[in-house]
């Protein structure tokens, strides 16, 4: 069985492909669990955020699970199979592997460096477990990947010098109203009250908002948000009038449809004054609906004007991203976790060839000791018991540099040769490796018995 990712992102694909792509909630649940119920697979997880969403699946074939995934993928998104084929990407096995740890360190974002994505990796992973499609496989990369991240953040200054989504977008918000990056007393409106509207508030307050209004379809959570963040709380029936008071709008629902409209917003601004209304969207599906930038007095920022503000200012190399210093030492921290990950898959990918060495040696000792008997006629227990233990002492003596020693040559390049010299030269046969590979019938069946029970 092999890891497999089948993904889209932002730098694959344009937004209006991903908001057709990505998934949420129960839609997510449905994808996650129809991927593992595929034929070539045999664990699954849906990493699904707003640029970006990915299939990672353990498989035993590859054409067969890249396959499965492409059709359950334009299923669940209507899109046709060949315009989704035409911006996937594929990972397969060691880089399958790579790419999470990457992605989980923030080096595939939008925006260089956010932190936001190693929670959203930590969810996508819980989701799979509450669900029971997390394998062992999957289990053991995804843990890989989620310290990865940790140490990227902790031994790094990636999360310091890279902004967030959010936080870009208010820049932008920022300097559409003549400020050079801080909200400095503007009234915001957040539309929305979950993990992304409370960044939004959050990042809102730490640049110098003035009055931030929130609105949400259950008055309830953006009351709790308000509360916290010393904002005010309305339902989505106040919104046309809030749209008017304020200097920015930040929408971010994960509705299925447009939560502003052209003619809505053209409504609102028959209440407001002068001044520009900025909107950002930075939901997917689109919150806002394009047309509604196009009014006057309106700006609309999105995140395709987020993710090429971002790609500028990575070109003019500017400090607000995150330096290539701190790129540069994240991706040590990836090669060094994913070294150690390879060689202990491939010290682990030797041992039952180890198993059946020293099962042959044991074999050989018993065969020893039995014709010893013959020739020696009757021994006394004790001294039986001391020629046994002296032959098996001489056996493991002799064995134990070779197997410490293709343990340790197994986890570098062309490991392989090395466990079949041992196979080879110690003349053992492969059926008896493979059977040390699969569990007892007997014991598998007594294991499922007590699961039972």
């Amino acid at each position: 069985m092999s890891v497999l990712v089948v993904g889209l992102s932002h730098s694959s694909a344009p937004v209006s492909t991903l908001e057709r792509v990505v998934v949420s909630g129960d839609a997510q649940t449905k994808l996650l669990q129809d991927v593992f119920g595929s034929e070539s697979v045999a664990g699954a997880l849906v990493l699904s955020t707003c640029n970006r969403i990915e299939v990672y699946a353990e498989v035993d074939r590859f054409h067969g699970g890249v396959a499965a995934i492409c059709e359950l993928l334009a299923r669940h998104s209507g899109l046709p199979l060949n315009e989704l084929s035409g911006s996937a990407y594929l990972h397969y096995e060691d880089r399958a592997v790579q790419h999470l740890l990457t992605v989980s360190c923030g080096l595939e974002s939008m925006v260089v460096g956010e932190s936001q994505i190693l929670g959203q990796v930590r969810e996508a992973v819980k989701n799979a477990r509450q669900h029971g499609t997390l394998s062992h496989e999957l289990s053991d990369v995804s843990r890989l990947a989620l310290r990865a991240g940790r140490r990227a953040h902790a031994e790094t200054g990636i999360d310091a010098a890279g902004q967030s989504l959010v936080s870009l977008g208010l820049g932008l918000a920022a300097e559409a109203h003549g400020s050079s990056g801080a909200l400095d007393g503007l009234r915001v409106l957040v539309i929305g009250a979950g993990s992304m509207s409370s960044l939004a508030v959050a990042t809102a307050v730490r640049q110098g908002a003035g009055d931030i209004v929130i609105a949400n379809r259950t008055p309830g959570r953006a009351e709790r948000l308000a509360v916290r963040y010393g904002a005010t709380a309305m339902g989505l029936a106040d919104v046309p009038a809030a749209i008017g008071a304020a200097d920015v709008v930040i929408s971010c629902t994960g509705a299925a449809g447009h939560v502003l409209t052209r003619a809505a917003v053209a409504e609102a601004l028959r209440l407001r004054g002068s001044g520009p209304l900025v909107l950002l969207d930075l939901a997917l599906p689109r919150d806002v609906e394009t047309a509604a930038g196009q009014l006057p007095g309106v700006r609309l920022i999105d995140l395709e004007a987020i993710g090429a503000s971002g790609a500028e200012a990575a070109d003019a190399g500017l400090a607000a991203l995150a330096s290539d210093a701190d790129v540069t030492a994240v991706r040590r921290i990836v090669a060094q976790e994913l070294a150690g990950y390879l060689k202990a898959k491939r010290a682990e990918s030797v041992a039952p060839t180890i198993v059946a060495l020293r099962a042959k040696a044991a074999t050989v000792v018993e065969s020893e000791l039995a014709r010893l008997d013959r020739r020696l006629g009757d021994i006394d227990v004790r001294t039986r018991r001391e020629i046994a233990q002296a032959m098996g002492r001489v056996a493991d003596k002799l064995l134990h540099g070779p197997t410490v020693r293709v343990k340790e040559l197994a986890g570098s390049p062309g490991g392989d040769a090395y466990e079949t010299a041992v196979r080879v030269l110690f003349e053992l046969d492969p059926e008896t490796v493979q059977a040390v590979q699969q569990p007892d019938d007997d014991m598998l069946a007594w294991s499922l018995r007590e699961a039972a029970e």
